[in-house]
């Protein structure tokens, strides 16, 4: 593993870089000896250090949900990162194209907690008992590590690519429709650009919220009451540019939309 001072100095660099939205060398070119223990080090430190200036913690993404995406990256599981309050977009917003780097997005559901999961041992059942409502959501994706090349010790060090979310449609209880079932469509400047269903993400979205808890529970962390949980893209990420409106219609969860500017 790296030296604790190199992992400071990595997050150090990740906090400068979405500050001045330069984007930084992949770390797996300078390091190529980092594991993805060492990533997780990284993000953790990079997520203290927003704390410390103030930003707020209010959920977690998860990444790499789909066979597909983790056959593209060489691993065998999810991947995650943090979702701070000012991340949190209400449907309708603009956005500032300008705010982020390489921007693309997926279309997920959010998952809003009333009580809190503490792993280990935490089941599909713990976190439908445990959730208030699932809502439709957009994930805006952001780089602060450069793109070409990059491997999942360079996402997961980078806060698994969380940039920012858009969330709106219809808020329903877990038990109210069959989450596998849930289905969208993905609009750009009213195109269809990409179609998905929920079940894409681990065979039902509440799977990764199980293996969230799990797997942060062996860092002495937990899921709380209130937290905002992405559960994972059913569709491919896509790219976005200034001046781009998107549209995601869930059908009978209504539906998203944001316009970059």
């Amino acid at each position: 593993m790296l030296e604790p001072t190199t992992i400071e100095a990595i997050a150090d660099e990740l906090v400068e870089a979405g500050r001045t939205r330069t984007p930084v060398p992949r770390l797996t070119a300078r390091y190529p000896e980092m594991t993805v223990e060492d990533s997780y080090a990284v993000q953790q430190l990079w997520r203290r250090r927003n704390e410390d200036a103030g930003r707020t913690l209010v959920g977690r993404k998860i990444g790499l949900t789909s066979k597909a995406m983790q056959a593209a990256t060489g691993i065998t599981e999810p991947d995650y990162g943090a979702i701070f309050d000012d991340m949190v977009l209400d449907t309708g917003c603009s956005v500032q194209w300008d705010r982020y780097t390489h921007p693309r997005v997926e279309v997920e559901l959010a998952f809003v907690l009333k009580d809190g999961l503490k792993g280990p041992g935490v089941t599909i059942f713990d976190v439908l008992n445990a959730t208030d409502y699932v809502v439709p959501a957009l994930e805006i994706l952001d780089s602060r590590i450069e793109m070409e090349g990059r491997t999942i010790v360079d996402t997961i060090s980078d806060n698994a690519a969380m940039g920012a979310m858009v969330i709106g449609g219809n808020p329903v209880k877990p038990d109210a429709v069959d989450l596998r079932w849930v289905s969208a469509i993905l609009y750009k400047n009213q195109t269809v650009e990409e179609t998905g269903v929920a079940a894409g993400v681990l065979d039902h979205p509440a799977n990764g919220v199980h293996w969230l808890a799990n797997k942060i529970a062996a860092h002495g962390d937990a899921l709380k009451a209130g937290d905002i949980i992405l559960a994972g893209s059913f569709t491919r990420p896509m790219w976005v540019y200034k001046g781009d409106t998107v549209h995601a219609d869930y059908g009978p969860l209504g539906s998203v939309t944001c316009r970059f500017e």
